[in-house]
């Protein structure tokens, strides 16, 4: 009976099965296996199978870990020892990694079953996951849309029950904008809060990190307090929490101070069904007995072309260090045309300009810093429009000059957070007539995932979207 209800457990739930000696681990690896099987030719989000892998950890013993025995898959940028990943490019299709990430190791650590890598676009550069190397993930919502990027695998397979919990990251919205495009729950923590070694101190300037996305609020939680923490290389760590982060789900939230806009951070009108749902959740917020403004911070400088700079110089350096280990030049048979064109047009870019860029963050840093001084939280959308239609974003594309135009108007306001390290999260609390997921970002102040738990425990209670399910769903 217990398997049969799979679907209805999050990660907590089973582990907990598990624990009760109800299911047995293999059991449940078995079910996500089969589930992958099921749906995933329809969705594309499992990309890497090494369901040998997962055998070996349940055969040899799992962890006494807080998800003891829980399928789990890893995003396809992060590295496992003794499995491929590809980072979504061709020319990565049989890279075998000689070590593990030291999220990895913590994950690991937390008794998981790691049977497969979930769908990135190549470099997590896009909103949308599409690569080349393995087509597009589609959105369990409707096949014909995206799943969001760049964590749409884990995001995919998540909201399709194929599990109730993945890795996922985030360098300028992707674990938030997924997760909306998706329906499911995803954090962004604060920066430096999870490692990113051994083999970098931060990543793209600081903007990127890594947790989960979740079916429920709880799994997050526990998830960041089993792998949270600095590492022996990091370069500073952030505030410590007050207690367990499992401790704030269930936690009176209090009467908080919440600020919310319907409208882009360039104060542009949005997608009408959008606005429409900011301020209903906003209604809702105050009948639930919180201080509701409607106002938003004004940003000093365009957070895109702060990415621009930021993300196109890690991008050529990828392109380089490729380079010199396979001693020769890229081709578009190695990378994705928006791969190289970042690339190369980093190479017009000075150590000024990248320098620039930075002071340019933290000017926005500072100015998300002095409006969280009067308030506790800002709500907004994940994303200022339904999720894209595949195709829509074509990395491949003779012309690239499609997709800046694209994105300015689907996720202008999810990367401004991670240039200020702030925590947040998209929350599943509304769909469009046409069935598509509308999630809604809550931002904080440094270091205070504490109160987007509770705030996000209390809605799962007030609009609960666990047993909402997709059309296409295992």
């Amino acid at each position: 009976m217990a398997i049969k209800e799979y679907g209805k457990y999050d990660a907590v739930g089973l582990a907990d099965l598990v624990r009760r000696k109800e299911v047995s681990a293999q059991e449940l690896l078995d079910e996500a296996i089969a589930r992958t099987a099921k749906v995933d030719p329809q969705i594309n989000a499992v990309v890497v199978k090494h369901y040998d892998y997962a055998t070996k950890q349940v055969d040899t013993g799992l962890p006494d870990g807080p998800f003891n025995g829980v399928p789990f898959l890893l995003k396809d940028l992060d590295l496992l020892a003794g499995t491929v990943t590809t980072f979504g490019a061709s020319v990565y299709r049989n890279n075998n990694a000689d070590h593990s990430g030291t999220l990895a190791r913590r994950f690991l650590d937390t008794g998981v079953a790691i049977f497969g890598k979930s769908a990135s676009p190549e470099f997590g550069l896009m909103p949308t996951t599409e690569s080349r190397l393995f087509g597009p993930t589609r959105n369990p919502w409707n096949l014909a849309h995206s799943s969001g990027g760049s964590s749409g695998g884990a995001a995919a397979a998540v909201a399709a029950r194929i599990l109730p919990m993945a890795h996922a990251s985030d360098g300028g919205g992707s674990i938030r904008i997924p997760a909306s495009a998706s329906g499911v729950f995803g954090l962004k923590p604060t920066r430096a809060r999870n490692p990113l070694g051994p083999d970098r101190g931060e990543g793209w300037g600081g903007f990127s990190c890594g947790h989960v996305v979740s079916i429920s609020v709880r799994d997050s939680a526990v998830m960041m307090d089993a792998i949270h923490g600095p590492e022996t290389t990091s370069l500073y760590v952030a505030p410590p929490p007050e207690r367990p982060f499992a401790q704030e789900v269930g936690r009176d939230p209090g009467r908080m101070r919440i600020a919310f806009t319907d409208r882009s951070p360039s104060g542009d009108a949005i997608d009408p069904e959008v606005a429409a749902a900011v301020r209903d959740v906003a209604g809702m917020l105050g009948k639930l007995g919180h201080h509701v403004e409607e106002r938003a911070p004004t940003l000093p400088v365009d957070p895109a072309a702060v990415m621009t700079v930021i993300v196109g110089s890690n991008t050529a350096l990828t392109v380089r260090m490729t380079e010199a280990a396979l001693g020769r030049q890229m081709t578009g048979d190695d990378f994705e045309a928006l791969t190289l064109a970042m690339s190369h047009n980093a190479q017009k870019t000075s150590a000024t300009d990248y320098v620039a860029a930075q002071l340019d963050a933290f000017r926005i840093a500072r100015a998300l810093a002095e409006f969280f001084e009067t308030c506790d939280v800002f709500l907004c959308p994940t994303l200022c429009a339904p999720p894209v239609k595949i195709g829509e974003l074509n990395t491949m594309a003779e012309d690239l000059g499609h997709i800046t135009p694209i994105l300015r108007r689907y996720m202008p306001g999810t990367s401004m957070f991670n240039m200020s390290g702030q925590p947040a999260m998209s929350v599943p609390l509304a769909w469009s007539k046409a069935g598509l997921p509308l999630g809604m970002m809550f931002s904080a102040r440094l270091g205070d995932e504490a109160i987007l738990f509770r705030l996000a425990s209390q809605l799962e209670q007030a609009r609960p979207w666990k047993d909402k399910l997709p059309p296409v769903c295992a």
